[in-house]
């Protein structure tokens, strides 16, 4: 059976999430475009949309609505010429309309699993917990096609973990979107020892026509997205024990989180990209690294403080940051949650200031992740950022080097034990999936 066949009805289990909708957005574009093509003719198309309520349901009706008339408001000109055929679809907005109509009527919205019964492909993008996904996999087992496909979401759990215990038989790949899957290009593909040679083709094949820029990544809990993320935030974390005997613990992390994001040009601080994960995320992740590896060190008592004193960070329905570590206006951190008073240090301006002067200047030329993003001449101008940073001896510039120091080591370790097959799939992954300017294996510090 070819990819166009499985395409013909699709199952997502866990739709309304952010992942889900995203990945259902995808593949209802993917199906109308099939239903256009003109030997596909008579043939019915399904996209059946699983979720345990009915309520967030109905938010995923709106959010596939909304999504597939940006992506037709993207598209005009390939959809002029998959409707080529309608001569009564004269302006854009009549062929916009069209897609939309031709996609939305592909899908199925249903709390009840049995409705995959019919699918010969499945995505699961449930939340990140084995026992469920397992239990859900061997229902499914039961009531599909022994020929049925499965690609899980997961961003940490073993594949192999997973398919041995519900019985799969190699019908299990991971296939890693990174949020948001509509927009994100990167999706980490996680094949298992006795992952089906077929799997492995139409995951290939699906990438292609989705326009992913796929990365393999070896069947080790976190593989190079987490493997990395987790161990690069855990650092983090032990900088700001270290240095908070020197700052107190709401400066030690402003500064670090001004580090990662200012002195090393990322898109955001460690601590926003925790915030934007979900602390409960992270030490969610922790945990079934930590069950499946060898790896005591991957835990932190600060981040089961913060998960029990119920601050985790996340977005809002409409994509606004939750607060967590920081506390955000208009997504831009105002304040640092102080674990002592369990409430929020309000950074004014003046002490923004102070801490900043502790830290020292930035380089000159300084140039900002924003202004170098579509700046062809990037590489150099990181090239000559770095080397600024380790020329001075301000305590800012003595962190960043020490920071990126150890990201290029934890890239390093991914590749030596295995997890990547090398430094440009490691490289691929955060610049892809993280959305780094410069992959964290480099030779800035040479």
């Amino acid at each position: 059976m070819d990819l166009d066949q499985r395409l013909q009805n699709v199952t997502i289990i866990g739709a309304a999430g952010k992942m889900g909708s995203g990945i259902g957005v995808l593949i209802a574009q993917e199906m109308a475009r099939l239903k256009l093509v003109p030997e596909n003719k008579g043939n019915i198309y399904r996209l059946n949309l699983v979720d345990v309520s009915e309520e967030a349901l109905d938010g995923l009706r709106a959010y596939m609505k909304a999504q597939l008339v940006k992506a037709g408001e993207k598209s005009t000109v390939m959809l002029r010429e998959l409707y080529r055929h309608r001569k009564d679809l004269v302006e854009n907005s009549d062929i916009i309309n069209a897609f939309v109509d031709d996609s939305t009527s592909v899908l199925n919205y249903s709390t009840d699993l049995g409705i995959a019964a019919k699918s010969h492909l499945i995505f699961e993008a449930i939340f990140e917990n084995e026992k469920v996904k397992i239990k859900i996999y061997k229902k499914l087992n039961r009531m599909c096609s022994k020929d049925t496909l499965y690609l899980t979401n997961t961003s940490s759990i073993p594949i192999g973990y997973l398919d041995d215990s519900a019985g799969l038989g190699g019908r299990l790949i991971g296939y890693h979107f990174y949020n948001p899957p509509v927009v994100q290009r990167l999706v980490e593909v996680i094949a298992a020892k006795n992952t089906t040679e077929e799997l492995k083709a139409v995951a290939g094949e699906l990438g292609k026509r989705l326009r992913k820029k796929l990365v393999p990544a070896n069947d080790i809990s976190g593989f190079i997205g987490n493997g990395h993320f987790i161990r690069d935030g855990l650092h983090g974390i032990a900088e700001v024990d270290r240095l908070k005997a020197k700052f107190r613990y709401p400066g030690a992390v402003y500064a670090v989180n001004r580090i990662t994001q200012d002195f090393l040009v990322r898109p955001m601080g460690i601590f926003q990209l925790i915030d934007y994960v979900g602390i409960d995320v992270f030490q969610c992740i922790l945990k079934v690294m930590r069950t499946h590896l060898p790896d005591d060190s991957l835990r932190s008592k600060l981040i089961d403080r913060m998960a029990k004193y119920k601050v985790l960070g996340g977005q809002y329905a409409d994509g606004s940051q939750k607060d967590g570590f920081l506390k955000y206006e208009k997504n831009r951190p105002v304040g640092i949650y102080d674990l002592r008073k369990k409430e929020y240090f309000h950074i004014s301006e003046e002490w923004r200031k102070r801490m900043d002067k502790k830290l020292g200047p930035l380089p000159d030329g300084f140039v900002p992740w924003r202004g170098l993003l579509m700046d062809s001449n990037k590489e150099e101008k990181l090239r000559q950022h770095f080397e600024k940073i380790t020329a001075m001896d301000t305590l800012g510039a003595q962190l960043a080097t020490a920071f990126l120091k150890k990201t290029k080591d934890i890239a390093e370790g991914l590749v030596s034990r295995g997890v990547a097959n090398s430094g440009e799939d490691v490289n691929a992954v955060l610049m892809n999936g993280f959305f780094w300017l410069y992959g964290p294996i480099n030779n800035y510090l040479e």
